[in-house]
């Protein structure tokens, strides 16, 4: 039986709108030609000028610096598909801290929406909890909205399903996609899919992480249980629950780009560094 649908605090409606635009933003800012962006028009040299070149593309400098005009050449536009997989696990709702990894995951992927949306980069999402939301990419930003809307409304019994559900998405992707994934990484099966996926797809992981998992100092011996599944499990004072180290590392090594995010600290400035770096190693790669 389903459970009953909570709405997400602590924004109303309007108050999140204004949240994920402001977001987009921040994240948009100087990184024109970032591959997670999408698409755009990229620089790629400057040549001698031709007949029936347009004057907006004169390379002015070049040109001073060699006598005669020379214009500039730009790639092709490019709109890389962006998949948000957002987990709607019980794990994610369930909170030590006032902010949980669910409000923060729905945040932070409507503020890449949006981005990836300002460089006309279609944006699709997928739900990777029991409800069934998978949502083709899109453009427009009304269905965008009314998406995450959607999603700001949860349950605290849903299971995860995110390596099931990155496997069921692999096959499906017809061209070379944009993966980011929004989630606390507690499906065992997750990373063993998502390292299958980045075999042929862009994979970026951001992992929420609440207070509580890392660990509880002073606190001798603690028995805890499992949000989704109910297991119980014993771990001792100041170890953390979860092995983050060795999940970052495992998806790193297939070259998945990881993030993890505390919820009960700052997000935006590390957010930002984080989608830079990716940018700068691509470059770097071309």
């Amino acid at each position: 039986m389903e459970g009953t649908l909570h709405n997400i605090e602590p924004l109303d409606s309007r108050q999140f709108v204004i949240a994920i635009k402001r977001l987009a933003t921040s994240l948009s800012y100087g990184n024109d030609r970032s591959p997670f962006l999408g698409s755009g028009l990229e620089y790629v040299q400057s040549r001698p000028y031709q007949f029936g070149d347009s004057v907006k593309s004169i390379d002015w400098r070049v040109t001073a610096r060699a006598g005669r005009v020379f214009v500039k050449e730009y790639e092709a536009p490019k709109r890389l598909p962006c998949y948000l997989l957002i987990d709607t696990s019980a794990s994610m709702t369930i909170s030590s801290h006032h902010i949980s990894k669910y409000w923060m995951a729905i945040h932070i992927a409507g503020g890449i929406a949006f981005a990836c949306l300002d460089r006309a980069s279609p944006v699709g999402v997928v739900a990777v909890g029991e409800r069934t939301l998978r949502v083709e990419p899109s453009l427009s930003k009304t269905q965008i909205l009314q998406w995450f809307h959607e999603l700001r409304s949860h349950r605290y019994d849903e299971s995860t399903s995110l390596g099931m559900r990155v496997a069921q998405l692999s096959p499906r992707l017809s061209s070379t996609s944009l993966v980011i994934v929004l989630s606390d990484l507690h499906d065992p099966r997750a990373v063993p899919a998502l390292r299958q996926l980045a075999e042929q797809h862009d994979v970026a992981v951001i992992q929420l992480q609440d207070p509580a998992e890392s660990g509880v100092r002073r606190a001798g011996f603690v028995r805890a249980g499992e949000a989704e599944t109910g297991k119980q499990f014993t771990t001792r004072s100041g170890r953390k629950w979860l092995e983050h180290d060795e999940t970052a590392e495992a998806l790193k090594r297939r070259g998945i780009d990881h993030l993890l995010l505390p919820t009960d600290q700052p997000f935006v400035h590390n957010l930002r560094n984080f989608f830079r770096a990716r940018d700068l190693l691509r470059r770097g790669a071309r």
